[in-house]
């Protein structure tokens, strides 16, 4: 396990992608990600709120799609790409490419972070469900731990249906051992019950474990307009649900990442808890708004200087530490063969090729599949289409026997 590469407080202003991918792996404790939720218009921060500025674009199209994107998730990742295959013509046309999206960010959540770590997705019914299992494909389904609800009475009502009045938090682990500590909060009763204590209010208390739904909590309530807490940024969340997750999931001193953290909540959640932070966010304004916001909710107000110049920001990925600097990423590149296919053999590449294997038997019911050959090489991808081109691959399978198919792995030569 590396140390972080990356100073605590510090903002980037970046594509998160770019920014994760330049993060060194397993040296992150919590993870909370707002997302956009696929709503498919543009949030703008109203003129004379302080985030005025700030905006951002929830629509998705298929030209937006990297082919690296799908390419890495292919290769290392085989569930979910079988999964993005099968989103399409499912639904809504943008549903694709949003999860493409998100797939390739959720697969760098995962290598960053620790194996004691945890992830918190916050979403709404709008994804929540193709997301969940977009997670289960990345974080694996024995490692979901909870689909919070998150209630609130805001905004208008409907005629037409139940108001729609809830958001989800998917949250998941990186292993069984992750950090977690139960919360509780204060129950308010009209009289005495066997268990309740008087607070300084003369009101009649007792504390119960929170639950998975979070409903109408006067400590996470949902932001009104005239809170003093509203910065105006389009889709702030309180930061009291902030406090709550990071509370929960991590200790004193941990690092806790953000990586579209907007009016930057997490991180302001961080600073009070004394957690370290990094935030993600394509706009400049997130690193305003950490500034002021550290002025006047975390700072002692008579220590006017105390958070003047301490956070970094920086427009340029950071640059990974555990790896030498003329590192080239290696990968297998494998042959399977199945009894059905006699002759052929599929060549593919993956970065772990038990898991590959596992993916192939879990769509033969008689686990016929068998992993003939392997081979580590930086040039994977290279010699890949090679054996591709030259043997005029069929779905990747290839008429060739195995024995040729290891000569030409193996004595390919990369062209200076």
């Amino acid at each position: 396990m590396a140390e972080c590469n990356v100073e605590n407080r510090t903002i980037f202003c970046d594509d998160n992608l770019d920014v994760m991918q330049g993060i060194n792996s397993e040296c992150v404790d919590l993870i909370y990600l707002d997302p956009p939720f696929n709503k498919n218009k543009k949030f703008t921060a109203p003129i004379g709120t302080s985030a005025e500025g700030a905006s951002f674009k929830d629509i998705f199209r298929e030209e937006d799609v990297k082919d690296e994107w799908l390419l890495t998730v292919k290769e290392d990742h085989a569930e979910l790409y079988n999964y993005l295959n099968g989103v399409k013509g499912v639904g809504k046309p943008y549903n694709f490419p949003y999860l493409a999206y998100m797939a390739i960010r959720l697969v760098e959540c995962h290598r960053v972070l620790k194996k004691t770590g945890s992830i918190y997705l916050h979403c709404d019914p709008t994804m929540s469900h193709y997301l969940k299992t977009t997670m289960d494909c990345v974080f694996g389904e024995d490692n979901f731990r909870n689909e919070v609800i998150w209630g609130y009475r805001t905004q208008g009502v409907s005629m037409r249906n139940w108001p729609r009045k809830h958001e989800v938090l998917l949250y998941y682990s990186k292993g069984k051992q992750a950090t977690f500590h139960p919360q509780k909060q204060k129950l308010i009763y009209n009289k005495p019950f066997r268990h309740t204590k008087i607070d300084e209010q003369g009101r009649h208390y007792a504390e119960v474990f929170v639950r998975d739904v979070w409903d109408d909590d006067p400590e996470t309530k949902a932001l009104i307009s005239q809170s003093t807490e509203r910065t105006g940024y389009p889709t702030q969340k309180p930061l009291k649900l902030l406090e709550r997750i990071v509370k929960a999931s991590s200790k004193e001193g941990d690092m806790v990442l953000d990586p579209f953290c907007g009016c930057a909540t997490t991180c302001i959640a961080a600073e009070r808890l004394n957690r370290s932070w990094i935030g993600i966010d394509i706009s400049v304004e997130a690193y305003n708004q950490v500034n002021n916001r550290l002025k006047k909710e975390v700072s002692d107000p008579s220590d006017i200087f105390k958070y003047r110049n301490i956070v970094s920001m920086r427009t340029d990925p950071p640059k990974r530490t555990d790896q030498a600097e003329d590192y080239r990423e290696v990968k297998f590149v494998y042959a399977v063969s199945h009894p059905n296919y006699p002759g052929e053999y599929k060549v593919g590449i993956t970065n772990n090729f038990q898991r590959r294997l596992s993916s192939y038997q879990t769509s033969d019911p008689e686990r016929q599949y068998k992993m003939e050959y392997k081979f580590e090489t930086p040039h994977f991808r290279e010699i890949e289409s090679h054996i591709h081109q030259k043997f005029n691959a069929r779905h990747e399978w290839v008429k060739v026997d195995l024995k040729t198919t290891i000569g030409e792995i193996e004595g390919y030569k990369p062209v200076e």
